[in-house]
């Protein structure tokens, strides 16, 4: 039997951790403090190390496949040592230039690297691609159509706070996040945002109820057109995947945003460290308390000025006995990507969350057993 190597025992990691062992897969559960692990999912296994690189390398084979829910910077390392060893890799992370880099090397030893199959980046990917091909597949679709493409998600709390927003880890890097630029495209031309409260705009979510939301631009959101498989002679109205917030979310953090404009060097990062510390004891969930994540996915094509094709996937989703809605949808996704590469219905290379219209039904499905709310409206029949 493959083993599965899961590195990670975070809030975030959870239940898809307890799901892939629960179906039956040899999973060693790897983490800093087995004492935490053994606290997360020592009811269902003993499996657990301490991680290290040492420990890691010395245990991982050809033919398994290896998990990380570690920080960012760990997983090119990690995956180079799938590499050299012949083992699999998923995370849930974006891909960086340094990751895609590997690919060629990852195709020839028939070696999965799979990334961008949690959340954001993950569902909306699955979301964004049946969308598309179901404009494909319409009677409106025209090459010539001008088309708006938005993608919107946001973790807020269940319960407002006067700060409108919780936080279910670390702070820090919502507040580095606070100091990128974007890009995206707005009313046919390129825009660059230096930071998101340049770029803030009202959103009218259809969810159960219809509910207005604040929203921005968030990274680069350019490059998705290709992953998405928007043909380059489309011509694209608006190309946005931002961020969601409760209305008020930019009122309350207006101090926030005026002193991280101001932080630069190590004094700068030593001072988001201590805004982050005072934010988590202030801002934190409590225990049992439900988060809710928001999620909507839209494709709009426009004839002669004239809407002919106008579809939104939407998802409303909040915490319950199973965890967090946030740790739900992040990693039981992730474990959905683990059995895709067991089951060879992922192929080699770097890739993210796949356009496979067997695996996207799949993903949708077992979200739809997560969340509260998830719907396709279609606006042109409404």
């Amino acid at each position: 039997m493959t083993q599965i190597h899961w590195i990670g025992t975070g809030l975030s990691a959870i239940p898809g951790l307890r799901r892939l062992i629960n179906n039956g897969h040899n999973v060693t559960v790897w983490n800093r403090t087995t004492e935490k692990a053994a606290q997360a999912v020592g009811d269902l296994t003993d499996n657990i190390k301490a991680f290290s690189m040492d420990a890691l390398a010395a245990d991982l084979a050809s033919g398994d496949i290896l998990i990380s829910m570690l920080p960012g910077d760990w997983h090119v390392p990690l995956a180079e040592l799938c590499i050299k060893t012949g083992a699999n890799f998923v995370s849930s992370s974006y891909i960086a230039p340094e990751m895609r880099a590997l690919d060629d090397k990852a195709k020839a030893a028939g070696l999965c690297l799979v990334n961008e199959v949690g959340l954001d980046p993950g569902i909306d990917h699955s979301m964004a691609h049946w969308l598309v091909a179901d404009y494909r597949a319409s009677a409106a679709y025209d090459a010539g159509n001008a088309l708006s493409f938005i993608s919107y998600c946001g973790g807020v709390p269940k319960h407002e706070n006067p700060f409108r927003y919780k936080f279910s880890w670390s702070p820090l890097g919502v507040l580095k996040a606070l100091r990128s630029p974007s890009r995206s495209i707005a009313d046919h031309k390129e825009l660059n945002v230096a930071r998101p409260w340049d770029a803030i705009s009202s959103y009218v979510a259809p969810l159960a109820s219809d509910e207005s939301f604040e929203v921005y631009p968030n990274r680069d959101s350019i490059p998705f057109m290709e992953d998405y498989a928007f043909d380059p002679a489309w011509p694209v109205k608006q190309f946005v995947r931002g961020t969601l917030r409760l209305n008020g979310w930019a009122d309350a953090w207006a101090d926030v945003f005026q002193e991280v404009e101001t932080l630069k060097g190590p004094e700068g990062d030593a001072r988001l460290q201590e805004m982050s510390d005072q934010f988590w004891a202030d801002n934190s969930y409590d225990e049992g308390e439900p988060d809710r994540v928001i999620m909507c996915v839209a494709l709009k094509a426009e004839k002669d000025g004239n809407t002919v094709y106008h579809k939104t996937y939407s998802m409303d989703a909040h915490g319950d006995e199973n965890g967090t809605s946030m740790a739900q949808l992040v990693s039981i996704p992730l474990s959905l990507a683990v059995e895709a590469v067991l089951n060879n219905e992922i192929s080699p290379g770097v890739s993210a969350a796949p356009a496979d219209p067997k695996l996207v039904a799949r993903w949708m499905e077992t979200v739809g057993g997560i969340a509260q709310h998830l719907e396709i409206v279609d606006h042109v029949s409404a």
